[in-house]
């Protein structure tokens, strides 16, 4: 991000909020609020991850009085989130208490990531606490389970840690090993005048560090699987309560490895609670993403294969192995051959690509076809023949596109 425009100080304080956050923080909207600096960007929102979904907080600094703290503005559905007061007595009076922004120092680049982290926390709290006062037994019965199931997990974790430890495993070490902690269900209370109200769970799984899983692993945050669970409430009429709705959600990054949108989630029986189904969804998981990993090799194998038929690829997805470009000669005819391999590779073909290096467009950009994804092939070949039966598809397939290059050459 640029942060041309903005004051020193806010430029410093949004560099260490993106650098040091724990998860990708979007800014949008960066605007001017004084009359005497109007080229000044002094105000914007955050786009602040929360529940699988994202809130919208408008960040408002003052560029004619820096030394003054920024005032935050929450969503119109939050208006009674009051993150600094807590009520004191009876008659709904309450009293500021100890916060972010009672020490503010503008020269301190941590402080704006301070205030977004607690703010956050105290967020995460107020939601827990709507969705706790809703007035639904199915809702109090499924809290009550699933955040049994979860201090179990943790109690279990610290357990293992304690007994690494007694005999002289660092706790540095047990860090690294593939068990990490939960970092927490998260849950959101959405209701309002046009829409039914519901409640929203974000639900972490798999004990598993996948990163560590990832030989020369690229990623920088730890890659995390959540199912998105969101009831209804207070169909109490029902006499059966109706299953909820369903989704499975990733970090954007994991999708280079493992297709959340292709597994088949388990059915919802009658009668099932989340903390019921969950293990059955965790192993199916655990098995596919261990499947995913084994298939990096597989794809590096059949990259490999081609090498001797159409030499060493120029350029190769060195650790997910979805990608290799060839530079392929067929006679004085020169191109290059773009192969891209999916994640369910070598149940899905290869979708391949051709790049002219002698013919351009008149636009200057060289001359590519459409991907072709029809050509014969069989995930039951071994990665020789796969590799072969390619490599016999391009003899006639490079004509082809030699002939489209030099059609696409005459009308330009």
């Amino acid at each position: 991000m640029s942060y041309d425009g903005f004051p020193p100080f806010i430029s410093a304080h949004l560099q260490y909020l993106l650098n040091h956050y724990p998860h990708t923080i979007q800014i949008e909207q960066a605007r001017s609020g004084t009359r005497y600096f109007p080229g000044s960007l002094d105000r914007f929102t955050l786009l602040i991850p929360y529940c699988l979904d994202y809130m919208k907080w408008d960040v408002i600094y003052n560029a004619e009085f820096p030394l003054a703290a920024p005032d935050v503005i929450f969503g119109a559905e939050d208006e009674d989130f009051h993150p600094f007061h807590v009520p004191c007595g009876e008659d709904g009076d309450s009293r500021l208490v100890k916060n972010s922004l009672t020490d503010w120092n503008n020269k301190d680049p941590t402080r704006l990531l301070a205030l977004v982290t607690e703010l956050r926390d105290k967020y995460r709290s107020y939601q827990e606490k709507r969705v706790g006062e809703v007035d639904d037994d199915r809702l109090k019965f499924e809290i009550s389970t699933i955040v049994s199931r979860e201090k179990r997990l943790l109690y279990r974790y610290f357990v293992v840690t304690a007994f690494l430890c007694t005999i002289g495993i660092s706790f540095l070490h047990v860090t690294e090993t593939p068990v990490i902690v939960l970092q927490g269900i998260e849950m959101h209370m959405s209701s309002g005048v046009e829409k039914p109200e519901e409640v929203k769970f974000a639900v972490p799984l798999m004990n598993m560090n996948i990163n560590k899983m990832v030989p020369a692993c690229p990623w920088i945050h730890p890659q995390k699987i959540y199912l998105q669970v969101i009831y209804p409430v207070g169909r109490k009429y029902a006499s059966v309560p109706s299953a909820p709705r369903l989704k499975l959600m990733c970090t954007p990054e994991l999708k280079a490895l493992f297709s959340i949108d292709d597994v088949k989630l388990p059915s919802w029986l009658d009668g099932m609670c989340m903390a019921e189904y969950l293990p059955h969804l965790e192993e199916l998981l655990q098995r596919q993403v261990l499947e995913a990993v084994t298939l990096i090799d597989v794809r590096r194998q059949f990259i490999e294969a081609l090498a001797p038929l159409l030499g060493r690829p120029l350029e190769a997805d060195p650790v997910f192995c979805r990608k290799a470009s060839y530079l392929v000669c067929s006679g004085p005819f020169t191109f290059m051959l773009h192969v891209f391999l999916s994640t369910n590779f070598p149940k899905q073909q290869p979708s391949l690509m051709f790049q002219s290096t002698q013919h351009f467009n008149s636009l200057g950009m060289p001359v590519k076809s459409p991907l072709i994804t029809e050509y014969p092939w069989s995930p039951r070949w071994e990665t020789s023949q796969m590799a072969d039966r390619i490599s016999d598809f391009l003899v006639d397939e490079s004509l082809n596109f030699k002939r489209h290059c030099n059609e696409s050459h005459l009308q330009h």
